[in-house]
């Protein structure tokens, strides 16, 4: 048995006052005492003063076959599976340096995060989507999941159960990334939405909807989609919301998952920068439209969009849950969206998110005080995936 103890510690809900014990047995947490708390004999103690003791973050939007490059997803059909496989394992081991410990991958390229074992030491938990549903030449075609018309769409979510995914990704708007789509227009109609979203429950799969243009949003939101990535509600005149739009998605319990976060000192990836200056927004106004959001009390989920461009490479998440705080969230609600509330978007809620005894041993203590500071999320000390220590 291990015990890990820290001056201050965060639960995943809430702060543990005086600190934390938690007590590790193989792989899984075994105990979460008081920081006060005495050691069990017999018992190696990890004792990290000045710093804080939290479960390991989630990023919940990942593309772990992208390399972060700038052509990270344009370059994917021409890379062989020997390369992706390189890539994939070098972007679990980035994300496990910044401390997160589960990561939900929103779209692989032909399947190849889906067919890799997902639970193997010393790699971050995965939850995947495999290749995103996407239409014809639509946003991201080029992975391999593009159809067209009710019978693929049907056959489209049927392979994803059989193949073992774990999500269904479905791009209800085109993107930045994919030339020649437009940003703001729907890529399905509202009936072909709610078929996907029907069809996947059925099957017992969650979905969740990458969608930027607001009539992309609001055909997810009557679909009933679970999560809605992005969920930029951009029009002609910038981030515009439709009355009453944020009510709705808090009232429906709606998963969203805004990807905020970027390597400080990083330009945006070319096609970003061209379709924010086409659509007259910046930085600052995002974080305006995410904040209003979070003032009508939708459910954010903690994600980033690791790996599809310089400014997003993989182990970002600690910038997106400053950026969460920015936005006028708690620091402390901006953990948890990190973590227990992107373990439960994810699926995860009973594996991990949280330092309650029979989860996974997920660990991250950081230098300071994060439960006031958020910035300390970039001074990992430690981080224990499964109850392995990750050097």
């Amino acid at each position: 048995m291990r015990a890990y103890r820290a001056d201050t510690a965060f639960d995943g809900e809430a702060v543990v006052p005086g600190g934390a014990l938690v007590l590790v047995e193989g792989d899984r947490i075994v105990g979460v005492e008081r920081g006060s708390a005495a050691t069990p004999a017999d018992c190696e103690v990890v004792h990290m003063p000045n710093a804080t003791l939290l479960p390991g973050l989630v990023d919940a939007h990942v593309h772990l076959c992208a390399d972060g490059g700038r052509q990270a997803l344009d370059q994917l059909p021409e890379l062989s599976p020997h390369d992706i496989d390189q890539i994939i394992d070098r972007s679990l081991r980035q994300q496990l340096t910044a401390g997160v410990t589960a990561v939900r991958d929103l779209g692989d390229h032909e399947w190849a995060v889906v067919e890799r074992s997902r639970t193997a030491d010393g790699r971050p938990t995965v939850v995947a989507a495999g290749p995103p549903i996407t239409s014809i030449r639509g946003h991201c075609s080029s992975m391999g999941g593009a159809v067209a018309g009710a019978d693929q769409l049907r056959r489209a979510v049927r392979e994803r159960a059989e193949r073992g995914a774990d999500v269904v990704k479905v791009m209800a708007s085109g993107g930045a990334m994919t030339p020649g789509t437009d940003i703001r227009s729907c890529q399905f109609t509202l009936d072909e939405v709610r078929l996907v979203v029907e069809e996947a429950h059925r099957l017992g799969l969650p979905v969740t909807a990458h969608a930027h243009g607001l009539p992309a949003v609001e055909q997810c939101l009557n679909a009933e989609v679970d999560g809605i990535e992005h969920c930029s509600c951009l029009t002609a005149e910038g981030f515009r919301p439709s009355p009453g739009l944020a009510e709705r998605l808090a009232g429906a319990g709606t998963n969203v998952c805004p990807t905020l976060g970027r390597a400080p000192g990083v330009e945006p990836a070319p096609q970003v920068r061209a379709m924010m200056e086409r659509q007259g927004v910046t930085w600052e106004l995002l974080l305006d439209h995410v904040a209003g959001l979070q003032r009508a009390g939708v459910r954010l989920v903690g994600g980033s969009d690791a790996g599809i461009s310089p400014p997003k490479p993989h182990g970002v998440l600690p910038e997106a849950v400053i950026d969460l705080a920015e936005c006028g969230m708690d620091p402390t609600a901006a953990l948890a969206a990190a973590t227990s509330v992107s373990a439960a978007a994810c699926g995860l809620a009973g594996r991990t998110g949280k330092l309650r005894p029979g989860l996974d041993a997920d660990l991250l203590i950081v230098d300071g005080d994060a439960t006031r500071d958020l910035t300390a999320l970039r001074q990992v000390r430690m981080v224990v995936s499964r109850g392995r220590p990750v050097s």
